[in-house]
């Protein structure tokens, strides 16, 4: 039985060491130009060298995404671009633009190109086609079901891999290509720089009541008839393997460290459980409380199994049981701990403590002290960086997380 790889989202360097951490195969990040989040901590050439040998010297790929549609202006020094990619020992490029895979062929003909869930790839044939072009894998577009998925690995050749999101955000266009945050708000959703207006509340006008807005109530919170529900398919392990799938991908490139740890231990797990002893595989409900912990939308399977519409949107509010308090640095001395803080704790708060393998754990934490060794009531500056005692012992790159009140 083939095994798929986890693939995971590296939006900034600790992000990507967060994801090798708790067991990522792979990782995708955005280089300095041309990638479909402008605003992302998208890494320099120095970050880029020193993720890649933090992967490589771990037995982990690094994928990076070139996956704009780009304009003219966009493709003047694509071809360095390329070339410096490839000698930083990048493992392959995402791609989904024409002009851009026939540059890749032409300057760095060795390089793995992945085409784009962008270029909405749906049957056997395209992937065949753009297999002819140089395309090693297809990330196939999210509009599939399982069963067509199938279809298409039947009538493809063995060696063309695919890929497909198994968790995350949606997005109400088809595969992604966007054109409402152009037109509202000058922010081209196509090169990077999405404006999210499908998360907006709208109301409606009627044409001879100009200004009179009229509002469609869902929920106390309104109507939101563009806002997807989170895609979450860890109770369906099997099916995924059952699918042909090469690569499992996890959406959340801004998504914070506590996220893409919660998801990747999560669907780490589930997918070594399934692999060892698939007869006996049980699914395991902590996976979910995991899953639950990280802010999200309402999970549901996306378009895999039937695209039951009614079941897709939802309100804009997100849903989150837990907050990231910070990650441990290192034990100054004998039980304390050099903290980098996240979000505001107090002495004697409770915390849960996640590592990349075991369960979830709980400590105390007392007697703050601030870097220059002051005592502290409170640790409540962004970033800062504070001391503390615990009652179980902790190591470096521990991540505190605190259950929300209510």
């Amino acid at each position: 039985m083939f095994k798929p790889e986890l693939l995971a989202p590296a939006g900034n360097l600790n992000k990507l060491k967060t994801a090798i951490d708790y067991g990522a195969d792979a990782v995708f990040m955005g280089g300095a130009r041309l990638n479909l989040r402008a605003f992302s901590d998208n890494f320099t050439n120095d970050e880029m060298v020193e993720g890649l040998k933090y992967a490589h010297d771990r037995g982990r790929k690094v994928y990076v995404t070139i996956n704009v549609f780009p304009h003219e202006s966009d493709l003047k020094g694509l071809e360095g671009y390329l070339i410096s990619l490839e000698e930083l020992g990048v493992d392959a490029i995402i791609v989904s633009d024409p002009g851009i895979i026939m540059t890749a062929r032409e300057v760095v003909p060795n390089m793995e190109l992945h085409l784009s869930t962008q270029a909405n790839n749906v049957n056997s044939r395209s992937a065949i086609f753009w297999h002819k072009m140089g395309v090693k894998r297809i990330i196939l577009a999210r509009e599939l079901t399982l069963k067509e998925i199938q279809e298409i690995r039947k009538n493809i050749p063995a060696e063309l891999e695919l890929e497909a999101f198994v968790h995350g955000s949606m997005c109400m266009a088809y595969s992604g290509r966007c054109l409402l945050s152009n037109y509202m708000t000058g922010r081209d959703a196509n090169r990077g720089a999405c404006a999210q207006p499908c998360r907006y509340k709208y109301y409606l006008m009627e044409e001879k009541r100009e200004g009179e807005l009229m509002e469609i109530t869902e929920d106390e919170r309104g109507t939101y008839i563009m806002n997807s529900k989170d895609m979450c398919m860890i109770e369906h392990i099997p099916d995924l393997f059952a699918s042909g799938l090469h690569s499992l991908k996890i959406e959340g490139r801004m998504k914070s460290e506590l996220y893409v740890a919660a998801i990747v231990k999560a669907y780490r797990e589930a997918i070594d459980a399934y692999y060892s002893d698939p007869s006996q595989y049980v699914y395991d409900e902590k996976w979910m409380e995991l899953l639950s912990m990280i802010s999200h939308r309402t999970y549901y399977t996306g378009f895999y199994y039937g695209r039951g519409q009614s079941e897709v949107h939802t309100s804009s509010a997100y849903e989150r049981t837990h907050e990231l308090i910070g990650i441990v640095s290192k034990e100054v001395e004998e039980g304390r701990y050099l903290i980098g803080q996240k979000n505001r704790v107090f002495p004697g708060d409770k915390l849960k403590i996640m590592r990349p393998t075991g369960a979830i754990i709980e400590t105390t934490i007392t007697a703050f002290k601030d870097e220059q060794g002051n005592d502290i009531e409170v640790a409540n500056k962004a970033a800062m960086n504070f001391t503390a005692a615990s009652t179980e012992k902790l190591y470096q790159n521990d991540i505190l997380i605190m259950e929300k009140e209510g």
